[in-house]
């Protein structure tokens, strides 16, 4: 039964997301100031467009980040194949960028709008879905309740919710329900996901897979890559890849430990939010560390040992460039980085103990010896030196990790199945 009544807690909610929405003219531009959002684009955040909805079905896919967005568009490639429009949504500027260069030509991007209800409907009036594909966990309530109320079949893919997150639905055990039971199917990472799903109230559930480990890895460009390795030559290299805050300061201090035996050492610093670069900068050249900044449009050279690739979309120039990468936001509790693009490439993956976003990928990885745990400084200068120094450790690191990612592979296909019949069911319904 569509329009289904909610629980008081989503109705609370839904009545402050309505008040809210005469503050969101002042908080956009609060964002704007900070370079969160794009000024040309603000009135998306409001359901506001000038771009044609596309004529005949139109399936919207939506992932809130990088990572998602990235995820989702080999699923996004195939349903395309299949002769579907695609609207793709996401949240962040990097997103927006990452989706203009690597979508398959023809799909839309948007801004998601924020979850208050006279903007969703906005949105949903103008772009009038036929099938919604959410990733991993995106349940707004006011985008799940105006969905329901216009019948608007709502699939979760790579669904992902953590031991955390789940206790904490937990408190509000109806929300969680009333939330879940408007998913028409779950496709869960894991078992373990798809459990803590299946316990909060998702009427279907199944395992798909996790769609990151079906990503190609990613692109480098050609020239720029020849371009930094002739500039680098046969000096070693590490890499910091989506560090931090509190994480630079402990690469720079592994960067000193290393270049006692390695003085010839170059270590590329690429911040998970590019806008620290200056900072970064800084903190290298307080500690007496020649460095280079990528955004400034300059090239290491000789004397450099520290080069900050504060750019996006480069990584995988990056990861080609390092035999050895550090994946930030796991020395401190932020939850860690993906893993698995370094992996494909043959990057070997270093890490700390706060991994639990791609939990269940590390813990495969260090199961197989296919990456290395660190604590601190110095762990990450031995574990960098013995990759370095030590004939045939990198290769059989780089080697267990590739045989791991490529083992767990095959939720695209599964996932495509699994949605194939809705995208059946919208053609024939559009005969």
């Amino acid at each position: 039964m569509r329009g289904r009544p909610l629980p008081v807690p989503l109705r609370l909610y839904r009545g402050a997301a309505s008040a809210a929405t005469l503050l969101a003219p002042a908080w956009l531009r609060y964002r704007i100031s900070k370079g969160k959002e794009d000024p040309a684009r603000i009135g998306e955040r409001r359901g506001i467009t000038r771009q044609e909805r596309p004529f005949g079905p139109l399936i919207w896919v939506h992932g809130a980040s990088v990572g998602e967005i990235v995820s989702v568009l080999p699923l996004v490639e195939r349903i395309v194949g299949r002769g579907f429009h695609i609207l793709l949504t996401s949240g962040t500027l990097t997103s927006s960028r990452v989706a203009a260069r690597r979508a398959p030509r023809g799909v839309i991007h948007q801004f998601v709008p924020l979850d208050a209800p006279s903007f969703v409907r906005r949105f949903l009036g103008h772009w009038k879905p036929d099938l919604v594909l959410l990733a991993e966990s995106e349940l707004w309530p006011n985008l799940m309740t105006e969905l329901d109320r216009r019948g608007t079949a709502v699939v979760m893919v790579n669904g992902r919710l953590s031991q955390r997150s789940a206790e904490r639905w937990a408190r509000l055990p109806r929300s969680a329900r009333a939330l879940l039971s408007r998913v028409d199917l779950c496709l869960a990472q894991t078992p373990e996901d798809g459990a803590r799903f299946k316990a909060l109230g998702a009427p279907r559930v199944e395992v798909a897979g996790n769609l990151k480990f079906d990503v190609p890895a990613p692109p480098a460009d050609s020239n720029l890559l020849g371009r930094l390795q002739a500039v680098i030559g046969h000096r070693p290299v590490l890499l910091a890849a989506s560090t931090h805050p509190g994480e630079d300061e402990v690469v720079l201090e592994a960067h000193r430990h290393i270049r006692t035996q390695l003085p010839d050492l170059i270590t590329l610093i690429a911040p998970r939010h590019p806008e620290r670069g200056s900072d970064i900068m800084a903190l290298a050249e307080g500690a007496g560390l020649a460095a280079a900044q990528r955004s400034h449009g300059q090239l290491p050279h000789g004397e450099t040992e520290i080069y900050v690739a504060d750019t996006i979309g480069e990584l995988g120039l990056f990861y080609r460039l390092a035999p050895v990468a550090f994946l930030g936001g796991s020395l401190v509790r932020h939850g860690g980085q993906n893993p698995i693009e370094p992996a494909k490439i043959g990057s070997v993956v270093l890490h700390g103990p706060h991994v639990w976003n791609f939990g269940a990928v590390y813990a495969r990885l260090d199961g197989d010896q296919g990456s290395v745990q660190v604590g601190d400084a110095e762990d990450m200068a031995r574990a960098a030196l013995d990759i370095f120094l030590t004939p045939g450790t990198h290769e059989r690191i780089a080697h267990a990790a590739w045989h791991a990612v490529e083992a767990l592979s095959g939720a695209l296909d599964r996932t495509l199945a699994a949605v194939e019949p809705y995208l059946l069911q919208i053609r024939l319904a559009g005969k």
